[in-house]
């Protein structure tokens, strides 16, 4: 502070000498020579005015850069917020494709089905150790009811056993205590398939004399009027045969991967009032 009150004055007289002396050489006019009071003032500050040249243009440069530093800073934010946008859209575009494509399955299955059907949307799960259940967006205000058969495009998904009126719950085909009377395409041979947990099921009471094998696809018999006959379950990934008993253990690989189910058909028939 003593050296500002020290030096304040001197450096205040000198800035405005320079200043002064800037401006008196800019206004004389080029097309003559100055006079001996304009030598005389010009001889004794030109050296101060070569180092206070170099100085101006030390700070103007330090500003120009800090001036295209925060204009580069700019267009970088800028930048960064189109990308986030576009990419936002292309994830936006996609899952829009993704989900016209299962749609579009879903549909020309409907048209598939004889009976009246409807879609709906899978809006929650419970894939506890005790149950496989899925919560579609669909309740008795839009008909349902507890009992009805559930599919996907590419097969059965289950069985609606709770209703309130706006949602419904899926007992998956994948659970312990789900059950679908079906028959081996090839072969014709019958069974019930019952679920086993852990995204398999098994098909019970097939005799060891009936005709299976791995590979054979498995659909619903259409016994109990609840799932359409001739509906895909899965297909057949392990046969065995003991040397005891009269049935074989026949293990089922679903059709419908229900962990990754978004969509679901609701068949509009049978259930109970």
């Amino acid at each position: 502070m003593s050296a500002l009150k020290k030096y304040g004055l001197f450096v205040l007289i000198v800035s405005a000498l320079l200043i002064a002396l800037i401006f008196f050489s800019l206004n004389i006019p080029h097309d003559r020579e100055a006079n001996v009071i304009e030598r005389s003032f010009l001889g004794v500050f030109s050296p101060l005015m070569k180092p206070a040249a170099k100085t101006s243009t030390f700070f103007a440069d330090i500003w120009n850069g800090y001036v295209n530093l925060v204009s580069v800073r700019q267009d970088n934010l800028r930048m960064i917020k189109q990308i986030k946008e576009l990419n936002a859209r292309v994830v936006a575009d996609q899952e829009a494709l993704l989900e016209n494509q299962r749609l579009t399955r879903l549909l020309e299955m409907k048209k598939t089905v004889a009976v009246s059907s409807l879609s709906a949307s899978v809006v929650g799960e419970d894939m506890s150790s005790w149950f496989r259940t899925l919560i579609i967006d669909r309740g008795s205000s839009s008909g349902l009811r507890e009992g009805m058969a559930v599919m996907a495009s590419d097969g059965i998904v289950g069985q609606i056993i709770k209703v309130s009126p706006e949602n419904s719950r899926v007992l998956l085909l994948t659970d312990h205590s789900s059950g679908i009377a079906a028959t081996i395409q090839r072969s014709r041979a019958r069974g019930v398939v019952k679920g086993k947990g852990e995204g398999v099921c098994s098909l019970e009471f097939t005799t060891r004399e009936e005709d299976v094998k791995v590979g054979d696809q498995v659909v619903a018999s259409g016994i109990g009027g609840v799932f359409l006959k001739g509906t895909r379950i899965g297909e057949v990934t392990m046969v065995k045969r003991g040397e005891y008993g009269i049935f074989q253990t026949v293990t089922i690989r679903p059709s419908v991967n229900t962990a990754h189910l978004e969509e679901v058909l609701v068949v509009l028939r049978g259930g109970y009032e």
